[in-house]
């Protein structure tokens, strides 16, 4: 398992990118060297020029890949959601439970993927960027096209198997997509709030009682119609 996920490759939409990253070796250095410099300085400051330096080469050797940095971005949130699904499909192949896979997926929002190895991006500075930048990626004026072309197919991808996962649950809940797009965006927001807005977060909201705290709430909320 953990060899076919090293090599595994996320499918990312064409559109997102003009050249795929991962057919040259220039590609794949600015997929590593972007994220280093997206977690170091944020989105705002993030930029080709910058990211020239670092690779070695010319801002317009990087456009031949990425239109803007704000693609790049979105190449990022395709692998990590497309990465956590193949994290819950493995991690509950062998399950019959409904209850241990719903486990199994908010452990993967809350503490993040099982499996970080992989051999074209760094898994742990991926889920740092998503968890700090995923909302510039979506709250945009260009977001409904974006939609419309698919470029968060693997966002849907991975809730939707998250959705069905609570429906064997409880068949009857009302709004299972609404709960777990929730579910979601809360794991993040918080993630988010803790680092960054500490007074909004309790200081003991970490470790097994933050996985509790969800555990809570998801199962509360499945039973209680």
């Amino acid at each position: 398992m953990h060899r076919i996920l090293n090599n595994t490759i996320i499918p990312v939409k064409p559109g997102i990118f003009i050249k795929d990253p991962l057919s040259s070796d220039l590609g794949k250095k600015v997929l590593e060297e972007s994220l280093v410099l997206i977690d170091e300085l944020g989105m705002e400051a993030f930029n080709f020029k910058r990211l020239s330096a670092h690779v070695g080469s010319t801002e317009a050797a990087i456009y031949r890949y990425f239109e803007n940095k704000h693609k790049i971005l979105l190449y990022y949130i395709n692998w990590y959601w497309g990465w956590l699904e193949h994290n819950l499909v493995y991690g509950t192949a062998n399950m019959d439970s409904p209850k241990d896979k719903i486990k199994m997926a908010v452990n993967l929002l809350v503490v993040g993927p099982s499996f970080h190895k992989n051999l074209y991006l760094n898994i742990s500075l991926l889920r740092r960027v998503v968890t700090e930048e995923s909302s510039k990626a979506f709250m945009t004026k260009e977001v409904d096209s974006e939609n419309s072309n698919g470029f968060f197919d693997q966002f849907y991808n991975f809730s939707e198997r998250v959705v069905n996962i609570f429906l064997e649950y409880n068949p009857n809940h009302p709004f299972p997509k609404a709960f777990v797009s929730t579910l979601i965006w809360s794991t993040l927001l918080n993630s988010f709030c803790s680092k960054h807005v500490p007074d909004l977060i309790e200081d003991d909201f970490i470790g097994q009682d933050k996985v509790d705290f969800y555990y809570n709430l998801v199962f509360n909320s499945l039973i209680n119609e």
